[in-house]
């Protein structure tokens, strides 16, 4: 089998490829590029694994006048800049020691060995600078039926890092087969170690949490991480039963999916806490929720929130209510977030001032906005 893609041929990614070779070492792709092109997804970051040592990387892409950044090179990886275009080179690693949350690594001369410390079949994945692929593991099979399964035995993968439980329901969201469910032997395992989620740091498990809710349809992998309780020791409290309802809803109105849209259908205790969201995702997550039962108007929402918020609120309303968006919401939508309240604290003083102006101002724009709009500057001053 052979690679054929746009990324494996441009010249800058070639160039590094060169420089490891032409000075004796390996070069071969690994991982997201190779598992994505042979599936026909995008590809967004190009990893390349070698026997070349670190300190052998970093004079080899300085020899062919390539910019080496020090990454990670107590793990092995050196960030090769060709053409402004970083490529992550790792050296081939096997595990001495790990605990669940991190690994000591010693370096390898062996892509087999490499592949066995890797967490699932299809990620385990190589390509030649040529594009033929190597699979030592049975990838190829497990990509081509949608099958995503840790190599090797499921609990040791995940005892290695405990972070892999999430990451199995993450690829299955992205990859995996909705319709034959999780690889089951996966599936015991993560159920087996998911109180270990607990001791993972809450900036990894929100961002695995996020990429996962990211997916076009992260539903079915949702449901099950429910099921098997591993959505409980990440959000205690939450409730899967109805994001399916809500990705339906965005699919017929073809509505980019949105990971804090899903986590507000989601539910839960102390989710901004749990999963390190930013100020802004947490303030984005607090008005979507506190707004599903509100009575304001898409009109309304938009002009309080903007017209994605807004939009937002909707979507989650009608998924809760389990009914259709109200007639001429993208107009509303449009209309609200354009929205200009008509009367300015000048048209009030000097009559009133300071607070009594506020609490006045405040006063008519609730007027104003309760009339959906429709009463004029003349009305409401009068």
């Amino acid at each position: 089998m052979r690679l054929n893609a746009p990324w494996l041929a441009a010249p800058e990614t070639q160039a590094v490829c060169a420089a490891l070779t032409g000075a004796g070492y390996q070069a071969l792709f690994v991982g997201g590029c190779v598992r994505n092109t042979l599936l026909g997804a995008p590809v967004n970051d190009i990893d390349i694994a070698t026997d070349a040592l670190p300190e052998q990387v970093v004079a080899v892409a300085k020899a062919a006048g390539l910019r080496a950044v020090l990454t990670g090179i107590e793990h092995g990886t050196i960030t090769v800049v060709s053409g402004h275009k970083p490529h992550e080179v790792t050296t081939f690693r096997r595990d001495v020691e790990t605990d669940g949350r991190r690994a000591v690594v010693a370096f390898s001369r062996s892509a087999d060995e490499d592949a066995h410390r890797r967490d699932f079949t299809m990620n385990a994945l190589y390509a030649t600078p040529e594009g033929d692929v190597y699979d030592p593991l049975g990838g190829i099979d497990d990509l081509q039926a949608r099958r995503v399964r840790f190599i090797d035995d499921a609990g040791q993968r995940i005892v290695e890092d405990y972070l892999r439980i999430l990451r199995f329901f993450r690829f299955h969201a992205w990859y995996g087969d909705a319709v034959n469910g999780l690889d089951a032997e996966g599936l015991a395992a993560c159920a087996r170690y998911s109180a270990e989620i607990e001791t993972l740091s809450k900036e990894r498990v929100g961002a695995e949490m996020i990429k996962l809710l990211s997916a076009p349809d992260p539903a079915p992998s949702v449901a099950t991480m429910a099921q098997s309780g591993v959505l409980a020791r990440v959000i205690p409290g939450a409730d899967a039963r109805l994001l399916p309802v809500l990705v339906h809803i965005e699919q017929g109105e073809h509505i980019t999916p949105d990971a804090m849209r899903r986590l507000a259908a989601l539910g839960g205790e102390g989710v901004p806490g749990r999963l390190r969201l930013s100020r802004d995702q947490q303030r984005r997550l607090d008005v979507m929720q506190n707004n599903i039962g509100s009575g304001d108007t898409a009109l309304v929402l938009a002009y309080r929130y903007g017209a994605d918020l807004a939009r937002d609120i909707l979507l989650l309303r009608s998924a809760a209510l389990e009914t259709s968006l109200p007639d001429g919401w993208r107009d509303d939508l449009r209309k609200g977030a354009g929205a200009r309240f008509p009367v300015v604290a000048a048209d009030l003083m000097p009559a009133l001032s300071g607070p009594a102006l506020g609490q006045r101002l405040k006063d008519l724009e609730e007027q104003w906005l309760r009339s959906q709009m429709t009463l004029g500057r003349n009305d409401l001053l009068s």
